[in-house]
């Protein structure tokens, strides 16, 4: 892939960056998206069923089970070289917000540092009545319960839920104060993350789009680089150093 020099260039001079990833980044891993892993035993439920508020009200046991096999199922998966470029390009300026839709800690453990989780992260629970996470609790029952009584949950951001308000905050000062905004591996179609883009577009940025596929969001950016982020992340890299030496 021909990365244009002109990115380069403002990349070089950018202080500010803000990221946003979606599921194609971790799919690139070989982690499913949402839906696609409603497989096996699972094939028959509606999301609906496992990942709302009203879901858990009314089968705690099987939603806690659901997402105990979604973590299971992500134990061994490795952060691929998309990640890993993300994490390099982070010490390359100032300022590096990564904002991602992503539940899975890959970011972190590829050594990003400056994640900012939209819709939580599924290794962590929390109480479904106080809304803190716990990280000391007993695994007999399914759900495992509190200290204070009510069942444990997974700290993730369920269907009809609002998005934790911190990170939201963050997400949104980085976007509209950054100089490039990288937006990769996302459908552009789940708000308000789909939002921030075009915030940083309205707020002067620089908007590049990596995603194998067209987006909603592909025509109105500036860089539309169509392929898989693990590919064309080192690639961008390369350049930037390259050009900074």
């Amino acid at each position: 892939m021909d990365i244009p020099r002109e990115l380069i260039e403002r990349l070089s001079q950018a202080r500010r960056v803000a990221v946003l990833t979606g599921a194609g980044i971790s799919a690139e891993s070989g982690i499913p998206t949402f839906r696609d892993a409603l497989t096996g035993l699972w094939a028959n439920y509606d999301p609906q069923e496992l990942a709302t508020p009203e879901g858990f009200a009314r089968n705690p046991k099987m939603v806690w089970e659901w997402y105990a096999a979604r973590r299971t199922s992500i134990v061994g998966v490795r952060p691929n070289p998309g990640h890993d470029a993300l994490a390099r390009l982070e010490r390359c300026f100032d300022t590096f917000t990564l904002v991602t839709q992503n539940i899975d800690s890959l970011h972190q453990r590829a050594g990003s540092r400056e994640v900012v989780e939209l819709h939580g992260n599924i290794t962590r629970v929390k109480c479904s009545l106080e809304q803190r996470v716990v990280s000391d609790f007993a695994e007999g029952e399914s759900p495992p319960r509190c200290p204070c009584g009510a069942y444990l949950r997974p700290d993730v951001v369920w269907f009809g839920e609002m998005l934790p308000a911190d990170a939201l905050a963050r997400a949104e000062d980085a976007a509209e104060h950054c100089d490039v905004f990288l937006s990769i591996g996302t459908s552009a179609q789940v708000y308000p993350a789909a939002e921030l883009p075009l915030r940083a577009l309205s707020a002067g940025a620089t908007v590049v789009e990596i995603n194998p596929e067209r987006t909603a969001l592909t025509r109105h950016v500036q860089f539309a680089l169509q392929g898989l982020a693990g590919e064309v992340l080192p690639l961008l890299l390369d350049k930037l150093t390259a050009a900074s030496a």
